[in-house]
């Protein structure tokens, strides 16, 4: 997958080029990257479907917790917050490709506009996927069969990546916030599915 995602992450960017928020980018890529130098020092001694169960619960409890009446008491996640769901956030994407969930912990509670939210999704995992290749590649993951599937279903991806275009220009801000803390919670499920069937 990773061939395939750093290609997206490309037309993914010129889709939404300079629409990034640059002060949550500083607070995320670097913790990002070192959350990948962690994932590639830690990978042989881990079992990746404890990972998974790990993050399905931290995000399906942020979700939980989300709804609680007295949300909206809450702050503002800092920067500590930023750097920390970072780092797990570039852990999880190197170990099982699945960085997406922490890091909403971090964004989503910030409310930013759908497409600076998205541009600045797009960044940080287009720095992660790439700052992952090295480790890949030491690891022993990566060969010239990942790069022949890859460019199998790009198609399909830049298919979707401007199809997901078409539609957030359509939605509504408040909906489309309620259709990715939906994703995000099936991305959840699946994990902590898949986690508990893997160690079956």
């Amino acid at each position: 997958m990773l061939v395939v995602l750093c290609l997206m992450d490309i037309f993914g960017i010129r889709a939404y080029l300079w629409r990034w928020d640059r002060h949550v980018l500083r607070v995320i890529v670097p913790p990002g990257i070192v959350g990948c130098v962690f994932g590639t020092a830690a990978f042989r001694y881990l079992d990746d479907n404890w990972i998974r169960i790990l993050i399905a619960l931290i995000v399906l409890g942020f979700l939980a917790y989300s709804l609680l009446p007295r949300k909206a008491l809450v702050k503002k996640p800092s920067d500590g917050a930023g750097r920390l769901w970072g780092t797990l956030s570039g852990f999880a994407s190197f170990v099982t490709h699945s960085g997406g969930p922490p890091l909403m912990v971090y964004l989503l509670p910030l409310r930013l506009e759908k497409e600076r939210f998205i541009s600045t999704c797009l960044v940080y995992f287009a720095v992660v996927n790439y700052a992952k290749i090295p480790g890949y590649l030491w690891l022993g993951l990566l060969d010239l069969r990942n790069v022949a599937t890859a460019v199998a279903l790009l198609p399909l991806g830049v298919a979707g990546i401007y199809m997901g275009i078409w539609l957030q220009r359509r939605m509504d801000p408040a909906w489309f916030y309620r259709v990715v803390y939906a994703l995000i919670f099936l991305t959840g499920a699946m994990l902590l599915y898949d986690g508990i069937a893997g160690l079956g």
